[in-house]
Order: structure tokens, then C-alpha cells, then sequence
């Protein structure tokens, strides 16, 4: 069980360095092209004054005032399918070019990458992300801030209330991150259970992480930015911020929360662990969802994701072989 919950746990973690950037540093053998994918299907992202399918009124939903109903209440979309499925598109080739052109660029900088050291990847590293980062959103702000002025919930990320029972963001952050530990238990232990053994795991890019962590403080302390704050503020607010409330106009909230989970689990593009990220994706949702509130998910993700490499760089400090724990998880 143990081990089940700990790969669980680093594979989810391990989405923000899968890009070409990252596997140039981490030479041999990298393969880090795969970097998330967002929502498909080319279209046009002018708006269109059509009619939307609806499966049930939003007037339903709009007297919420109990916890435990607001996560039914869609949000007001103001753009059709065609602005989604261009946007996504957008994002995911944004986020390729990006990391292609930082690859390609590092050598006319003057950067030898054989004779850097640990600190200087680690530092290298944290600057892709960043820019990676800010190009991705500011694509998507640039195509949704046509649609000006939005509704409030709409990319909400609110400090206010953090214990308010109905949309209190720490508050629900907890909830959700305490479900989803314990939803994912148990599901890598009914993997288990139903195919007689351990489910492989796919630790691969964490493993070739593993010279940087430990190594010093400037180096984890870029793999906690890197897997804490940036990739959760990116990966949160395309896949909930945007994906997820998009799907509520054109289907109940609980519906969009799982297909976006499902993208969410097939952009890490580790079919062994798709369970697993799916359950994760499905308590990210159920959290947003609950507040209206981005910084509910992102909590979550950080909490998640830099809480691996913190336990990893503790473990290794403690002179256990962290790349031997993997391997036996897997």
C-alpha cells in the first residue's frame, strides 16, 4: 500500500519537466519531448452567435447556498466550441515551440551544458518553466480577454475567506487533497488486487531528476518553484480554469470535471498510470468546482507535487537510495 501511494505520488509529479528543454540538460538517454497536450480539435476563435446544447438551465443551479450544491452550478461560458478547441490547440503549441526554441537557443547563449553544474541546470531549469509558463497563459488570456468583460469566476484566483465553509479555497484544498490521497490508495491497491500484481510504474523522468534533488538548496529549491508553483498555476488554470469550465456550457459540471480529468490523466502520457492521475484530475475538478476559486486546485497540485520532492530530497539526505526506492515501487 505504501509503495503504491508513493509512486502514485511521484509520477504525478513529474508532468512539468517533460519537455525538450529539460531533456537537453539531462543528458543521455532523455526523453522529455512529451510535454501535456491540451484539449484537441482545430476551429476558428471568433465568437459565434449560435445557439448552445444545453442538458439542463443554469437557473438550477443558481441557488446554491449549502455546501455541498455549489460544485453543480456551471459557470456562464461566453465562447463556443470553436474558441475551445482553437485555444487548446494554441496552448499545446505554444508549449511545444517554447520548450523547442529554448533547447535550440541554449547553445548560441554560451552555455556548455557538459560543464555546468548541478545548481546552474537546476536554476536553467526553473527559467524555462517560467517562460514556458507565461507564454502558455498569455496565449490563453490574449484569446479569452477578447471576450471582455468576463464573469467574476472566470480565472478567479481569490486570498479572501480561506476557511469559508461554502467557497472557502484552504479550506476545500484540504478536503480535496485529503480525498485524493486516500481515493488513489485505493485504487493502486484494487489495481493490485484485480491483476494479481503491482501495477508497473513508469518513474523514468523522475529518476533522471534524481542528480538534482538533494543536491543543494538552490537546486531543490528550484524543483519546489518548478513543481510547486508553476507547473500547478499553468497546468490548473488550462485544465480547470479553462477546459473544465468551457465543458459546463454544454454539460452539468460533474460531467466536465471528469472529462477533463481524463485529458488531464492522458497528458502525462503514462497509460500505466492513468488511473491513478484521473482520480487526482477528478478531485482537482471537484474542488475547483466547489469554489469557483483557481487557487483551490493549484494548492492541491503544489501540495502534491512539491510534497514529492521535499519527501525525496528528506529520503535522500537520510542516505537511503532514492533511485532503489523507485525502481522497487515499480
Amino acid at each position: 500500500m505504501v509503495s503504491v501511494i508513493f509512486s502514485s505520488l511521484a509520477q504525478s509529479s513529474v508532468l512539468a519537466f517533460s519537455n525538450p528543454t529539460y531533456a537537453f540538460l539531462l543528458k543521455p538517454n532523455c526523453n522529455f519531448s512529451q510535454r501535456f497536450s491540451c484539449p484537441p480539435l482545430p476551429c476558428s476563435p471568433f465568437r459565434r452567435r449560435r445557439s448552445s446544447i444545453c442538458f439542463y438551465s443554469s437557473k438550477e443551479d443558481s441557488g446554491a447556498n449549502f455546501p455541498g450544491k455549489e460544485v453543480l452550478r456551471r459557470w456562464d461560458v461566453p465562447w463556443e466550441w470553436q474558441t475551445v478547441s482553437l485555444t487548446s490547440l494554441a496552448c499545446g503549441l505554444s508549449f511545444v515551440l517554447t520548450g523547442l526554441v529554448e533547447a535550440a537557443a541554449v547553445p548560441y547563449l554560451g552555455l556548455q551544458i557538459g560543464e555546468l553544474g548541478l545548481d546552474e541546470k537546476a536554476e536553467i531549469l526553473f527559467v524555462d518553466q517560467g517562460i514556458t509558463t507565461a507564454v502558455v497563459l498569455g496565449v490563453l488570456y490574449g484569446i479569452t480577454n477578447t471576450f471582455q468583460p468576463l464573469p467574476d469566476d472566470f480565472f478567479r484566483y481569490d486570498l479572501r475567506e480561506p476557511f469559508s465553509l461554502q467557497k472557502g479555497w484552504l479550506l476545500w484544498a484540504g478536503i480535496g487533497l485529503l480525498g485524493a490521497i486516500i481515493a488513489i490508495a485505493l485504487t493502486g491497491a484494487a489495481m493490485s488486487l484485480f491483476s494479481g500484481e503491482t501495477p508497473e510504474r513508469e518513474t523514468d523522468a523522475l529518476v533522471r531528476l534524481l542528480p538534482l534533488i538533494g543536491s543543494s538548496s538552490i537546486s531543490t529549491a528550484c524543483l519546489v518553484g518548478i513543481t510547486g508553483v508553476l507547473a500547478p498555476l499553468l497546468e490548473e488554470t488550462i485544465f480547470r480554469g479553462f477546459f473544465m469550465v468551457s465543458l459546463t456550457k454544454w454539460v452539468p459540471t460533474p460531467v466536465s470535471v471528469l472529462i477533463s480529468a481524463a485529458v488531464f490523466a492522458l497528458a502525462h502520457l503514462t497509460p500505466s498510470e492513468f488511473p491513478q492521475l484521473f482520480v487526482l484530475g477528478t478531485a482537482l475538478g471537484f474542488s475547483y468546482a466547489q469554489t469557483h476559486n483557481l487557487l483551490t486546485p493549484i494548492t492541491i497540485h503544489a501540495t502534491w507535487n512539491s510534497g514529492v520532492i521535499l519527501l525525496l530530497t528528506f529520503l535522500q539526505l537520510q542516505g537511503y537510495d532514492i533511485k532503489e526506492l523507485l525502481q522497487a515501487s515499480s
